[in-house]
């Protein structure tokens, strides 16, 4: 696919355009954020707690988005929560594709008893709910974030593995797989230098779209205090946090609650998008 096709159709479609826009926005925002928040996000000030929003009145000087209940600044655990939660989640990722490629071009390339084994390994993860896994295995090993990526990547790499697996079954069968084993390449330059850059489409697309997902999966474990403990911000434990006083100061569970919300969207519009852009059948 030529760059002008590729950049036309990116242009073209307003999932790709919005999602983009939006997920860049709030990455630069959150991993710039220690060079221009003013307030440290884990000191308690008790005697500014709960103080309104004030917006940009006093600039970045003064509490944007008002206080939390130990006197903390809103904003700035909104930004550094973000960084934390938008870490983990690229990290899981990585390390789900990784795991979820390397077993899917194994279990497709192999067939037989190989792939039998490993598609009835995918099939008792899909029996378990992802959320239900990640409490269960949390609840045993401990609220540690080294012990919350694993468990992140534990439950999520079978998507990728599912997909890349269908796709190597077809890519096997073509007559460039077949010239390449005449002319004597070993099984691991078939799989990995041949198919492999096949499958690459696939990967972006689901990536893209599992950030989103894993945002949401820790943000819930935090919000059930089994994901990053306080003072430690994370955007889950300030709604759990926030949740008592919702009736009389909104903004604490308003505030991380949108965030969340929008960054979500931004990743699963911009998985939509490139699903779109990405897809060779699809007329320029």
């Amino acid at each position: 696919m030529g760059k002008k096709i590729l950049l036309n159709r990116m242009k073209r479609n307003p999932f790709f355009m919005v999602g983009g826009i939006l997920a860049i926005v709030i990455v630069i925002l959150c991993f710039t954020s220690p060079l221009f928040v003013q307030f440290d996000a884990e000191a308690n000030t008790l005697g500014e707690k709960l103080l309104k929003p004030e917006g940009f009145s006093n600039g970045l000087y003064g509490h944007v988005f008002g206080t939390d209940q130990m006197g903390r600044d809103v904003m700035t655990r909104l930004l550094i929560g973000g960084r934390y939660s938008l870490s983990i989640a690229f990290v899981v990722v990585v390390l789900q594709a990784i795991i979820g490629t390397v077993l899917g071009i194994v279990a497709g390339y192999f067939g037989k008893a190989v792939d039998t084994i490993i598609m009835r390994i995918c099939d008792v993860f899909l029996a378990i709910p992802n959320l239900i896994l990640a409490i269960a295995i949390m609840a045993v090993l401990g609220s540690k974030i080294s012990n919350l990526i694993a468990v992140l990547v534990f439950s999520g790499w079978v998507n990728y593995c599912k997909v890349i697996r269908n796709n190597v079954r077809v890519i096997k069968n073509q007559e460039f797989i077949h010239a390449s084993r005449v002319l004597g390449a070993g099984h691991l330059h078939i799989m990995f230098r041949q198919i492999f850059p096949n499958v690459t489409t696939n990967l972006i697309i689901i990536g893209s779209q599992k950030v989103g997902q894993t945002i949401l999966v820790e943000a819930a474990l935090s919000f059930l205090s089994l994901g990053i403990q306080p003072p430690t911000p994370s955007w889950g434990n300030m709604i759990s946090n926030g949740r008592t006083f919702l009736m009389v100061n909104p903004w604490l569970v308003l505030v991380p609650g949108i965030a969340l919300m929008l960054t979500v969207l931004a990743f699963n519009f911009l998985g939509d998008g490139l699903r779109d852009v990405l897809d060779p059948k699809r007329i320029s």
